[in-house]
């Protein structure tokens, strides 16, 4: 399929498809490039059921010919929210442009490299992405201090009579 690479656990984004009116519009992403988005294990045994029975030119999301549609508050991706809300009524209203925020939160506070990140959304610079996410880096900041504990040798204090020092004049 050629939009997943399933060795490298990677989904290709080449294209986009935005539904305008009742038509669907395919073009370049945003950024008309291409880029590759990783993805976990854990998704895995869902990628392969989603690519089953599609060919090697065959769309992920869609029947594999035609891409899925998704009408105003009604498409696939509103009902399975609503499905996960009928469940666990924690679960917030979400688009699927929201999901695109998850992965970028998730990343970031998995330690990834920024630079991957911005490749990962496409970004132009690590600087867009830092710009657009740098409210996730604040909840970090203990964890840069634990890890440059870590980091440091050990330092004890000289034997002996302390030292006074004085404050400069």
């Amino acid at each position: 399929m050629r939009s997943v690479n399933r060795l490298r656990k990677r989904f290709v984004i080449e294209e986009n498809a935005v539904m305008i009116g009742y038509e669907i519009h395919v073009g370049t992403p945003k950024t008309h490039e291409k880029r590759s988005v990783p993805y976990p294990d854990r998704l895995a045994p869902l990628t392969e059921q989603a690519c089953v029975g599609k060919g090697p030119e065959g769309l992920l999301f869609g029947d594999g010919v035609n891409h899925m549609r998704n009408s105003a508050g009604q498409g696939w991706f509103a009902n399975a929210v609503m499905r996960s809300q009928a469940i666990d009524p924690s679960i917030p209203q979400l688009t699927p442009h929201d999901l695109r925020h998850t992965a970028a939160s998730l990343a970031i506070s998995s330690g990834a490299n920024v630079k991957a990140v911005q490749r990962m959304l496409g970004h132009a610079s690590a600087a867009m992405t830092l710009d657009t996410y740098a409210d996730l880096f604040d909840d970090d900041l203990d964890a840069v201090a634990a890890g440059l504990n870590d980091a440091m040798p050990l330092v004890a204090p000289p034997a002996g009579p302390q030292t006074r020092f004085r404050r400069p004049r």
